[in-house]
């Protein structure tokens, strides 16, 4: 069976990871993979290459100006004749819409989308959300990777033929606490070996509301913040935080730190960061967007988006606790990632759909000879 994923591009963000992490295991169970990326290379794109997952590259304009690369894509399916195309993203998701329709033999092939946001800003990403949505029957399914996502998307007119919920999963082999990579990374960051550290990982992105996060730690100087994600290496910081920009030993950085920041003001749906640094032994820290107070759970705290005050007192809580009782909550949260949130309970959820839509999609014959 071919899965043909179109995604808006191959960053570093949330989405962009976890179809990283899926495709490669996908592929690994029989499903052929293949990846369409419209906003050019990026950090994912050669992760997949690597794990021998063919990408296609394209740098999609607007407007009419997208009509050659729209059909390119179109060409491509028509090569490639994948059983299902799945959409991530807006951009992804309404690409995938147009070139399935306008490919031959679209009736041979199902459709599923992606929503992977909660609460958007209407005002950044209204006209995506009224185009989405008056094009939201097309799927034979959607897929949301949060409840919230889900309910959102019901609320701005999304009407779809099918909706489902996949959580986000993490690898927890390569999540995980690592007491050696602690010791060897404060001493390499100039991090007091019993510093208690916050770990914040996020792009520089307002809807990341990085400026809660550091407005906090401002007022907590016995707690070390690591900003780690493009952009917070020119981020404004009080003297215990340091901004790394962006990293490629993340798993390693989440095993320097204690808990886990997510302030996310909107439009998180589930978050990568969140689950990761949980799985990393992490007590998490998590303003009330999206699915957070349904991942943290009683392992952490939840606190009001934009609610300086509040963040300051969960912060400070854990801070003050002993060592070892701080130790005891992140493996807590670990434990409660292990059971609900593993990438292998992902990724059955995904290959159970692909197989039941993508074995009523291969043409049969018309008749028995």
């Amino acid at each position: 069976m071919k899965i043909l994923h179109i995604i808006s591009g191959l960053g570093v963000g949330g989405a962009e990871t976890m179809l990283a992490q899926l495709a490669p295991r996908l592929q690994q169970r029989g499903f052929i993979q293949r990846v369409v990326s419209l906003r050019g290379d990026g950090p994912r794109a050669q992760d997949l290459q690597k794990q021998g997952i063919a990408v296609e590259a394209f740098q999609l304009s607007p407007g009419w100006r997208a009509a050659p690369a729209l059909l390119r894509i179109v060409a491509l399916i028509h090569s490639f004749r994948p059983q299902v195309i799945q959409g991530w993203m807006y951009h992804g998701d309404l690409v995938a819409a147009l070139a399935h329709r306008l490919a031959p033999g679209y009736r041979d092939r199902r459709l599923f989308w992606g929503i992977r946001a909660s609460n958007m800003d209407d005002r950044r990403y209204g006209h995506l959300l009224r185009w989405s949505a008056r094009l939201s029957q097309w799927p034979d399914l959607v897929v949301a990777n949060s409840a919230a996502g889900a309910s959102h998307h019901l609320r701005m007119g999304y009407r779809p033929r099918r909706l489902e919920v996949i959580p986000n999963g993490v690898d927890v082999d390569r999540f995980r606490p690592d007491p050696d990579v602690r010791n060897r990374l404060h001493a390499e960051l100039a991090i007091p070996a019993d510093a208690c550290v916050a770990i914040h990982v996020a792009r520089v992105d307002p809807m990341k509301d990085h400026a809660i996060g550091i407005a906090a730690l401002g007022q907590l100087p016995n707690v070390f913040g690591l900003f780690v994600g493009e952009g917070t290496e020119t981020l404004p910081l009080p003297a215990n935080a340091r901004g790394l920009g962006r990293r490629a030993d993340v798993a390693d950085l989440y095993s320097a730190a204690d808990m886990i920041l997510s302030t996310s003001a909107f439009g998180e749906g589930f978050s990568n960061a969140l689950i990761e640094g949980m799985s990393s032994g992490l007590l998490p820290i998590a303003s009330d967007v999206g699915d957070a107070r349904a991942i943290v759970g009683d392992t952490g705290a939840i606190v009001a988006p934009g609610d300086l005050p509040a963040l300051v007192h969960a912060i400070r809580e854990p801070a003050d606790m002993p060592h070892d009782a701080r130790r005891m909550r992140g493996v807590a949260a670990r434990n409660r990632i292990c059971d609900l949130y593993s990438l292998d309970r992902a990724v059955d959820r995904f290959a159970a759909f692909y197989s039941q839509y993508g074995a009523n999609s291969i043409a049969q014959p018309r008749c028995a000879r």
